[in-house]
């Protein structure tokens, strides 16, 4: 959500939201990046260690070990993150949260801001942690092991909770690891509890990006639901204008949609419709962060405020708002094709803050809801049809350059999409097409994110070059020609997981690809960094023409529009396709639009659906996609 776009009558112009804007950070000491490493990673030479740290809490607080490494993973994945919080204030392997201090210090927020500040006791596990342990919360955030033995003595005190005393049946920690999700409302709460118990039973190993190698041997345990029953979670009544799969916590707080004048022209959040039945079919999912924390964000969409989402995802444990009925069109993409055909999820989080995290609740949480949604709407499960916000192109060449760049380069693709069901591998489609698989945690490339300490980050993404060699600049892209290499919210040079390109030219570990109007080099020794592309149809510029343009939308032909609706102006963006250059094609249409320009609370008679003939192509061009006229071009295999 980083940049949004208020629709007004005839026009549509951007505004900006900067976290800074509305909560002011003061200057920040940032330590040396060698610094930040706990005494933990230091000396961690053994890769047993943290699973020995694991078996020794477990020992001493009576809590089965299997328990706390699946609470640990469906948490973390075993992630210690450099004892930085996430952006729901968890801390270390078990995220213990300490949300109240986070906030005040780390985002800005004040009274003075009219936040109102979270009293629930999950969101400060970390000071009750420390206190049974006689610890001081600073180690839990830095030491692993005072963070697991924290954690285990936290759910040891639930189960005393729950049951009077510390079971000894595996099956009985249910109502225990149910409260140690941090949520009251029951359905969120007990579907973690199931997510943990679903781990055990199925088993895993992982090894960390600190080398530790954690093993849950699969075990056959029900689950006793009777533990939960003095935890008095919340039970709530669905709305009946919720579209979400079951076994998630949700609730439905509707945005802002009222005219806001006499001139029916005057009015905002969002626009009705009656998709898939009368207006644009729903073809794409957009992948958002929010810049702003979860409450603020509701409370943004819910007023007056010039864009919406359809959903919004809290970080600390996944609870999904829904804000706009899916048959309606949100203002959240800032391309109006885009918003036409798409649904836009808001996830909370910040894409500069690498030492934050997008926690594994909402990824989870996230691609529950994503599997449904493509399901409900026959929209396919891969990157060509679920996109980041950064992916989406301008309208013209002054709108290209002020795109989006949200979730940003540390949402972790490759996990999100195993979380899908439909993980990022060789498609063994065309040997002339990759798909970027640069494999997050140990993809390390230096980014500058504005915190004054220039570092390695797991990134998703791997930088362009002009030549192959590291000597080489990094490309330029048109729409960006003043920005820094390193800068994180540089998308011009910068390939993600899951984009997909044709195969441009190859030099010992380098391979090239066509990117915008480029060919554009990357690092890719053995393949590591790529996996071979599905077979899309390659598109070039039609024999005899020496360049192309390219667009960010699809709009009719003129001749297709009613005579009481304006033809919206094909404008091209700032590059061209010259001859010789080949590009993946993941669809062909037919352009539409659908005209909506007044409040109205039925579309039918008012609004309108345009249907043309002429075809694009849309294709992977840059970070964003680009469509190309299917007259402009040939088809090449």
């Amino acid at each position: 959500m980083k940049r949004k776009w208020i629709k007004t009558g005839q026009f549509t112009a951007a505004i900006a939201l900067s976290a800074a804007v509305l909560f002011p950070v003061g200057n920040v000491s940032v330590p040396n990046a060698a610094t930040v490493h706990t005494a933990f990673a230091k000396t961690a030479v053994d890769p047993a260690q943290l699973q020995e740290a694991f078996k020794k809490a477990a020992k001493e607080f009576g809590v089965p070990e299997e328990i706390l490494l699946a609470v640990s993973y469906n948490l973390t994945r075993w992630e210690q993150h450099d004892g930085k919080p996430s952006t729901s204030g968890g801390y270390g392997v078990m995220h213990l949260t300490q949300v109240d201090q986070l906030t005040q210090n780390d985002k800005g927020l004040d009274e003075a801001h009219s936040f109102q500040l979270s009293s629930q006791p999950g969101q400060h596990t970390l000071d009750q942690a420390a206190k049974l342990i006689n610890e001081d919360p600073d180690v839990l955030k830095k030491d692993p092991a005072e963070n697991i033995r924290g954690a285990a003595a936290l759910l040891a005190q639930y189960a005393k909770d729950s049951l009077g005393a510390v079971p000894a049946k595996t099956e009985d920690w249910y109502g225990a690891v149910a409260k140690f999700s941090g949520s009251m409302e029951e359905t969120a709460a007990t579907g973690f509890a199931d997510e943990v118990y679903s781990t055990i039973q199925n088993g895993l190993s992982r090894t960390t990006t600190d080398g530790q190698r954690l093993q849950i041997k699969p075990e056959s345990v029900k689950e006793n639901h009777e533990t939960t029953k003095n935890f008095h979670f919340h039970k709530n009544k669905q709305d009946p204008r919720l579209e979400v799969p079951k076994g998630v916590d949700a609730q439905f707080i509707p945005a802002f949609y009222e005219q806001l004048s006499d001139n029916p022209g005057n009015y905002t959040d969002y626009d009705v419709a009656d998709r898939p039945n009368f207006g644009p079919d729903i073809r794409y999912i957009v992948i958002h962060d929010t810049e702003v924390e979860y409450e603020p964000t509701i409370n943004l969409f819910a007023n007056p405020y010039g864009a919406s989402a359809n959903y919004v995802i809290r970080s600390a444990d996944g609870q999904i708002t829904q804000m706009v009925q899916n048959k309606d069109v949100a203002w959240h993409a800032g391309n109006w094709y885009f918003n036409m055909h798409s649904i836009g999820i808001e996830h909370e989080g910040y894409a500069l803050q690498g030492g934050d995290w997008y926690s594994e609740q909402m990824y989870r949480a996230s691609a529950k809801l994503v599997k449904y949604l493509a399901t409900k709407y026959h929209i396919p499960l891969d990157r060509g049809h679920i996109l980041s916000h950064s992916e989406v192109p301008g309208l013209s060449p002054y709108s290209q350059s002020r795109m989006h760049t949200d979730p940003g380069p540390f949402w972790d693709w490759e996990h999100y999409f195993e979380l899908l069901g439909a993980p990022l591998k060789p498609e063994h489609g065309s040997k002339k097409i990759v798909t970027l698989k640069p494999h997050f945690e140990t993809n390390k490339q230096i980014v500058d994110v504005e915190d004054g300490n220039l570092r390695e980050h797991s990134t998703n993404f791997v930088y362009l070059y002009t030549e192959p060699s590291f000597d080489a600049p990094t490309i330029t892209d048109a729409a960006l020609p003043d920005a820094r290499y390193d800068e994180a919210l540089n998308w011009g040079n910068k390939a993600e997981a899951g984009q997909t390109y044709v195969l441009a030219d190859s030099q010992g570990d380098w391979d090239a690809i066509w990117y915008a109007g480029q060919k554009a080099w990357f690092y890719n020794p053995h393949n590591k960094n790529s996996v071979e592309g599905k077979m899309l149809k390659m598109v070039t510029p039609k024999e005899g023409i020496d360049s192309i343009p390219v667009y960010g939308a699809a709009w009719p032909e003129e001749s297709a529009y009613p005579e009481d609706v304006t033809p919206k102006s094909l404008l091209p963006l700032q590059y061209s396709i010259t001859a010789g250059q080949v590009y993946a094609a993941e669809e062909k249409v037919k352009g539409d639009y659908y005209n909506a320009k007044v409040y109205t609370l039925s579309p039918y008679g008012v609004h309108k659906m345009v249907y043309g003939n002429e075809e694009y192509y849309r294709i992977h061009f840059n970070h964003r996609y680009a469509f190309v006229k299917a007259s402009d071009v040939d088809v090449v295999r």
